[in-house]
């Protein structure tokens, strides 16, 4: 019988293959050839066999055929079989497979040899693909021969207790003694397997820390002495004496010195000679430095030192290799919340990384200059990341523009100078901006009234020069909408004025109305504004009716619904289109998202409502000012001579029990309650009608009903306000020509001056109304109560 190929025979005939089809060829006939040595128990060849598994395997191919072989080798007397058996044992088997606890016997027997090269092959298969079980049963072989003295089963016997104990950490304790005599050890390999075992320790059993930290002067010691040692061939890696060692040392000093100053003091002076005595000309003398700064950042070092680590990630930031300015940026973005000042000190530097070529420096010198961003440096950084928007890529001008937004509202030096800041970045990014910019800007604008005409001036002009920035020109002509009396006054002390005459405004506004680049929202906007300018000039209404006819056929439904809306009411109602389209009010900032924490906090709807207790026996009756308070929420004292507080208010608010049986809570028969008038303005009348279901009386009905309506042209509106499984309140009004519809916070009010009692509620409050064809939706959070379940 011939005698099989050998491995580097294979090999090449593999490699010499040239089609995929005629490798698999060669692979399939020499495994023909393994299987029949195998049932024919060859056991001459059986290593070479097995070795030629072993190269088919790491090239994809199905080798598990050789497992039970592996174990006959593991279990031969010759170090050649051992060696193969053991390498196969790695790779072939694992602990899934049942077949790998057969070798425990044999990795056993092999630990007891007198051969140090079969005990090295059996710790490092144990210490690879050993199971729990495995471990459990030869913990403690692997522990008795951590007390050897020869180095080179030492060092592998530490790093097999490592996998002993991610496997099993119950057995932290019996590896525990022998940590403190292997920081005795000189020999660099065994102290690097005896620093992770440590940290592992560390890691598994945190209760062992105050054990580990009477260690720390050690520790320091081993550290002081690689880092005051002369030159070592054997351990040096371009000039640097052992980093690799270094750098373990100091992760384990990071996690021993963590919320304990005692050790904290013991590493001071060691860890500010590390960090002035490293190369820094080598990446291996960057990476010990790295390490230094981490660790001097995480335990409870003095503050000159923790100075000393931010100057060293300065020094960093000028490096010509991007992967340590980047590493450099990550960690002064960590470090800016705790050491804020000493971080401001290497502004400037941050900001040149801005001009980086490379995205990932540039997102994360980005991030970090936001956060340096404070009140007294946000002119200057505004202007450094507006240029910086100019020429960054288009995957971060999103991220740019949103941190620019924010850092101007929370540290804006004046209301002009942060109106300017968000036009620019409209300007120049418009597309990429937030959702809610153009809601944002709108409310910033309108709150700064002396500034009208100055930003109408301003968005004019930049509406002139470009209309493809959609959230610019959304602003623009809203705001040419709102204050175009002001435009075309051409009165602005701010600035130059410019004289603008009525058909350049018009112009303008059906440019963005016909330009293929205006979307749906965009034309809505336009079409809105020029009809509010048909109240706000003196000629050209009917080019504004012409103009709003045309759309009255639009194949876009909201633009046509808008402009039929607008014709009715030139048509039908021009009496009273003056009121209906006079300047908006100051609107309320919602904020998106909150908490029902954050919502009480900064609601002023809650804190204008509470009440304190009254005594009892008192009548629990609505107070004038809460009523007044309510009516000027829902803009009835928007006039200088507000309406009178109708008289059946203070009689209709319940008290006691009357209160309790009007949510449910209470057997008696509830009584009448009178309508309540919460809206009396422009003709208009609103009131609001209670009562109460039988057939659930955890129910409240509240409807609305429309009277003397003249002011206005119809419009819907629901509210709904629903508790699960405590109180339900249904508020829904008819159709009507209802001028202003009830927010969320009236109807907030509202229920409070009904629960004069502050009978515990937690409700969630959702608003849906139409006002002339603009579907608009609010949802409020009122979580000032807590809940209650009404019996």
């Amino acid at each position: 019988m011939l005698p099989p190929l050998k491995v580097h025979e294979l090999i090449r005939m593999i490699r010499t293959a040239k089609t995929q089809a005629q490798e698999r060829e060669i692979i399939q006939k020499e495994c023909a050839d393994i299987r029949a040595a195998f049932r024919e128990e060859d056991g001459l060849y059986r290593h070479r066999n097995v070795a030629k598994l072993l190269y088919m395997h790491m090239l994809g191919y199905p080798a598990h055929f050789g497992q039970m072989e592996c174990l006959k080798l593991i279990a031969s007397p010759k170090f050649t079989d051992k060696r193969i058996g053991y390498l196969g044992a790695m790779l072939l088997l694992d602990e899934r497979q049942d077949a790998h606890l057969l070798i425990t016997n044999s990795i056993k027997t092999d630990l007891n040899s007198s051969v140090q090269q079969i005990q090295g092959l059996a710790l490092c298969t144990l210490g690879c693909m050993g199971s729990s079980e495995m471990c459990r049963d030869l913990a403690s072989e692997v522990e008795r021969l951590l007390q050897t003295s020869n180095s080179y089963i030492k060092k592998k016997a530490v790093l097999c207790a490592v996998h002993i104990i991610q496997k099993v950490p119950d057995l932290t304790e019996m590896f525990l003694p022998a940590c403190k005599q292997l920081l005795t050890e000189r020999n660099h390999g065994v102290l690097h397997g005896a620093v992770v075992l440590m940290m592992e320790i560390c890691l598994c059993s945190p209760s062992v820390l105050p054990e580990l930290r009477k260690l720390v002067p050690q520790l320091v010691q081993k550290l002081k002495n690689i880092v005051m040692s002369g030159y070592s061939p054997e351990h040096s890696v371009s000039g640097v004496s052992d980093p690799f060692l270094q750098v373990q040392i100091l992760r384990l000093l990071r996690i021993l010195g963590q919320n304990d100053e005692a050790s904290s003091d013991v590493m001071n002076d060691t860890l500010a000679q590390v960090a002035t005595n490293t190369d820094t000309n080598r990446n291996a003398g960057n990476a010990i430095l790295y390490e230094t700064v981490l660790t001097i950042m995480d335990i409870k070092s003095a503050s000159g030192l923790r100075v000393l680590a931010v100057n060293i990630l300065g020094r960093f930031l000028l490096n010509n290799d991007k992967n340590i300015r980047y590493v450099a940026l990550t960690s002064l973005l960590k470090l800016v919340q705790t050491d804020h000042t000493a971080v401001q000190r290497h502004r400037s530097t941050i900001v040149d990384c801005l001009k980086d070529p490379d995205a990932s420096v540039n997102r994360r010198a980005l991030e970090l200059s936001f956060a340096l961003v404070n009140a007294s440096n946000v002119r200057g950084m505004m202007k450094e990341l507006q240029q910086f928007l100019d020429r960054c890529v288009p995957e971060i001008k999103a991220d740019c523009t949103s941190g620019i937004f924010l850092a101007a509202e929370k540290y804006s030096p004046s209301k002009r100078w942060h109106i300017d800041t968000i036009m620019e970045v409209l300007t120049k990014a418009g597309s990429y901006v937030r959702d809610d910019a153009v809601a944002n800007l709108i409310h910033l604008i309108s709150s700064a009234s002396e500034l009208h005409a100055y930003t109408v001036q301003k968005l004019y002009s930049a509406l002139v020069m470009d209309i493809s920035q959609q959230p610019l020109v959304q602003v623009a002509t809203w705001c040419i909408g709102e204050y175009g009396d002001q435009l075309l006054a051409g009165n602005c002390e701010e600035i130059q004025p410019i004289q603008v005459s009525e058909d350049d405004v018009l112009d303008i506004l059906e440019k963005v109305l016909h330009s293929h680049m205006s979307l749906p929202a965009t034309r809505a906007y336009a079409l809105t504004a020029i009809m509010k300018l048909s109240t706000r000039l003196r000629e050209n209404v009917d080019r504004v009716r012409r103009v709003v006819s045309i759309f009255g056929s639009c194949s876009d439904l909201e633009l046509q619904q808008r402009a039929v809306e607008y014709n009715a009411l030139f048509k039908k109602f021009d009496h009273m289109r003056m009121a209906v389209l006079e300047k908006m009010p100051l609107l309320d900032k919602v904020l998106p998202g909150p908490n029902e924490e954050e919502e009480e906090e900064r609601s002023p709807v809650m804190e204008s409502a509470s009440t304190e207790e009254k005594p009892s026996g008192q009548n629990d009756t609505a107070q004038p000012s809460q009523v007044t308070d309510l009516l000027d929420l829902l803009g009835a004292l928007d006039d200088p001579s507000p309406a009178p507080v109708p008289q059946p208010v203070t009689e209709v608010l319940p008290t006691g029990p009357a209160l309790l049986d009007l949510l449910g809570a209470s057997s008696k028969p509830a009584a009448a309650i009178p309508p309540l008038t919460v809206y009396n303005k422009n003709g208009l009348q609103i009131s609001f009608t209670f009562q109460k279901p039988g057939t659930n009386p955890s129910l409240l009905n509240i409807t609305a009903s429309v009277t003397n309506s003249t002011a206005a042209d119809v419009t819907d509106f629901v509210f709904q306000a629903a508790v699960p499984k405590t109180l339900q309140l249904q508020l829904q009004a008819p159709s009507g020509n209802v001028v202003q519809a009830l927010n969320s916070s009236a109807v907030t009010q509202l229920i409070q001056i009904l629960n004069p009692q502050k009978v515990p509620l937690k409700m969630r409050l959702r608003l849906t109304y139409s006002h002339f064809g603009g579907a608009v939706q609010e949802v409020c959070e009122v979580s000032s109560f807590p809940p209650v379940t009404w019996q």
